[in-house]
This record gives C-alpha cells, sequence and structure tokens, in this order.
C-alpha cells in the first residue's frame, strides 16, 4: 500500500452492487478504495463474520465505510467503532429503492433479484436448500407474491437468469428500472459522517 492509499478512505462491502458502487465513486470522485465480498455469504452468518473481519483486520489503519445494512445479527458490534461508518439502511435493496418503496414492496410480498443473485443463484441457494426444488418453492411461494428483479444503469442484460430464477422459485417474475440516485445519496451520506469527502 503506497502512502496516497493509506490517506484514501476504504469501502468495504457487499459485492452485490459493486458495479453500482465502482460507478458512483468515479462519477463523483470520491478518494474512497473499495474491496468487495462475495454476496452470497449473506446465507451464512458464520462465513460473512469471518470474512468480514479479516477485511476489517487486514486495513486496520483505515478509515472506513461498511456498505452492509444489518445482514448479520452483530453488524453493528462487528465492525467495531472508531474510522468507522456504516452505510444507513436495513439491506442493499433499502439502500437502492429507499426505505419508502422498499418497504410498500415488501409489504406487497415482493422478492428481490439484483443482477449479481441472479448470476451466482446456485452459490446463493445451494448451501440454504441443496438442490431439494419441492424445497425451495415451498418456501418461497409461502413467504412472497412474486419475483422483483432490479436493472440499475450499470445492469448487463440478465433475462435468461431472472427467468431461471423465477422457475426455480415458482414466483412470478415482475421487472423494474431504477436509478442510483438513492444508492448515491446512502454513500455520499456515509462518507460525509467519515469525513472523507469535502
Amino acid at each position: 500500500m503506497s502512502g496516497n492509499d493509506a490517506e484514501l478512505a476504504l469501502l468495504i462491502g457487499c459485492g452485490i452492487l459493486r458495479a453500482e458502487i465502482l460507478f458512483l465513486i468515479e462519477k463523483n470522485h470520491w478518494p474512497l478504495e473499495a474491496v468487495f465480498l462475495p454476496s452470497s455469504l449473506h446465507v451464512d452468518f458464520e462465513q460473512l463474520e469471518n470474512s468480514l473481519r479479516k477485511a476489517l483486520a487486514l486495513h486496520s489503519g483505515r478509515r472506513k465505510v461498511i456498505f452492509y445494512g444489518t445482514c448479520h445479527p452483530r453488524m453493528d458490534s462487528l465492525i467495531g467503532t472508531g474510522a468507522v461508518v456504516r452505510t444507513e439502511g436495513q439491506n442493499c435493496i433499502d439502500m437502492l429503492l429507499g426505505r419508502e418503496r422498499f418497504t410498500r414492496e415488501l409489504a406487497t410480498g415482493a422478492f428481490f433479484l439484483l443482477e449479481d443473485w441472479a448470476e451466482h443463484w446456485e452459490q446463493v441457494i445451494h448451501p440454504v436448500f441443496e438442490s431439494n426444488q419441492e424445497a425451495i418453492r415451498a418456501i418461497f411461494t409461502s413467504e412472497h407474491r412474486r419475483l422483483m428483479a432490479i436493472r440499475t444503469p450499470c445492469s448487463a442484460d440478465f433475462t435468461a437468469k431472472a427467468k431461471k430464477v423465477a422457475d426455480i422459485t415458482g414466483l412470478a417474475l415482475e421487472w423494474i428500472d431504477v436509478t442510483l440516485d438513492k444508492l448515491e445519496q446512502c454513500l455520499r451520506t456515509a462518507l460525509d459522517r467519515l469525513g472523507a469527502v469535502p
């Protein structure tokens, strides 16, 4: 790490919105380096905790923004105190859509699907359900009414993968297109709290 790197704030976060975050860092010229952990860690609290602790220890002397919601029951105690700020929000969808829309869609039965999870669906779902198709459908259809696939300006075409996830879960697929405005504001607020942007 060069001397300049030590002065940069560091974002450690879930890779589910990696492309979007990197786009916003470049767009805003934020003095911020980013390290992303696999989004599939969300299904295993122990692995998420271990991976996050390792990343924090590896970069112990740096000011850090943690791009996670309450994805682990002890998230705030895991990240500790000092020059560390966690983004505000329950999860990445809350940060991307904004609290009001997130809550409304969730209340009407949406299961949210971003490109990263569509691309890595087997890695995400297999540790929980293995290959039990019947259990997957039973759980998803009992808890949700529809699969809401979210496209951002950074998304590639993941239509085929989203259709496959819809078939696996038994949920009707619908699409929404969102801007990065809410995510940008969430990140800017965290950086302001850290004192990392002028």
